[in-house]
């Protein structure tokens, strides 16, 4: 088997489980790390028996592929110089600080034919991978992301920090031009926006309002679906998901595995109709290490990646188009 040998650029919080994950990954062969924090670059290297490299030059004459794990404010520059090197790259969301640079990396990455994925991790979120069986065609959702404060990630507004996991998931699963944006928010222990609230309408006419907020008292990662004859449930934090269905008694056939719960009938047409709910998760799932498995995949079959450089600019250019609505109001107001 080929070892898709991988090396590691910015070994802080994030880059320290990016290391531990591809080391558990047969397909991975981990040449080394590197961080412009040396003593920090050297502890992970020892904790997981990989080499320090003290130049990032002498790690990237010796890989195939990178997982870029620094700052938002490097990411164009440490995967720009990867790719005109020949590396494949798996860049951290966001993609890049502007569409301009994100445009750049994809330019980049299509020209020299080499994969480019976004770290968007809750596409691997095992509450998320459970409802790969149904078809989902949301008309309505609510998601609400709520973070206690954490002084890490606030050199940028909550929409790029927390925010933007669920703009990319709606894109995703709405599969439909956006339409229309209204968004407000608030400054209120930071100098950027710490609370944000967006309402994105869609072509198909689908609306999603988002909440994200990082000064919260209590932790909450959720996400509603409303359709056609079907409501769900996502909860990202416990890693589960609901499913109530109205569906024909006579013509009903339950997902694999599961045992649904009649909760109700309705007789309002010819076919006898009830509401069952299901729950769903998938056992033992580690997001982080599918992710990281994934983009393994990508490079070695040369295929396009579960999130491709495309989804993470798309994600950001909502993002950002928020984030200045927000602090144009902020800026007519103050």
């Amino acid at each position: 088997m080929h070892r898709t040998k991988i090396g590691i650029l910015g070994v802080g919080h994030l880059g320290r489980f990016h290391t531990q994950n591809y080391k558990s990954i047969a397909a991975a062969d981990v040449v080394g790390v590197y961080d412009l924090d040396p003593n920090r670059c050297r502890q992970v290297a020892e904790e997981f028996n990989v080499t320090a490299f003290e130049q990032p030059d002498h790690l990237l004459d010796r890989i195939e592929a990178a997982s870029i794990v620094v700052p938002t404010s490097n990411h164009f520059e440490i995967a720009s110089t990867c790719l005109k090197k020949g590396i494949h790259c798996l860049v951290e969301k966001p993609i890049t600080s502007t569409l301009e640079q994100a445009d750049q990396l994809i330019s980049l990455a299509n020209m020299k034919g080499l994969i480019l994925q976004v770290g968007h991790i809750e596409r691997f979120n095992p509450a998320l991978l459970a409802l790969e069986n149904f078809e989902l065609n949301p008309m309505f959702v609510e998601s609400h992301r709520l973070a206690s404060f954490n002084p890490r990630g606030t050199d940028v507004a909550v929409v790029l920090d927390l925010m933007i996991h669920d703009i990319d998931i709606i894109l995703h699963l709405v599969k439909s031009p956006v339409s229309n944006i209204d968004a407000s928010g608030v400054a209120v222990i930071t100098n950027e926006v710490d609370i944000a609230n967006a309402r994105i309408s869609f072509e198909n006419g689908c609306v999603a309002n988002i909440t994200a907020s990082r000064i919260s008292q209590k932790a909450m990662r959720k996400m509603r679906l409303f359709q056609r004859n079907m409501y769900i449930g996502i909860d990202f934090l416990q890693k589960f998901s609901e499913v109530y269905q109205l569906v024909d008694s006579t013509n009903y056939h339950r997902q694999p595995n599961q045992i649904p719960i009649e909760i109700g009938q309705l007789d309002q047409s010819n076919q006898p109709q009830k509401i069952v709910y299901e729950r769903h998760q998938v056992e033992e799932a580690n997001a982080l290490k599918l992710e990281l498995q994934s983009f393994i995949e990508a490079v070695q079959n040369k295929k396009r990646p579960a999130v491709s450089g495309e989804d993470g600019r798309e994600a950001l250019r909502v993002a950002i188009e928020i984030t200045g609505m927000i602090k144009a109001q902020l800026d007519r107001l103050f």
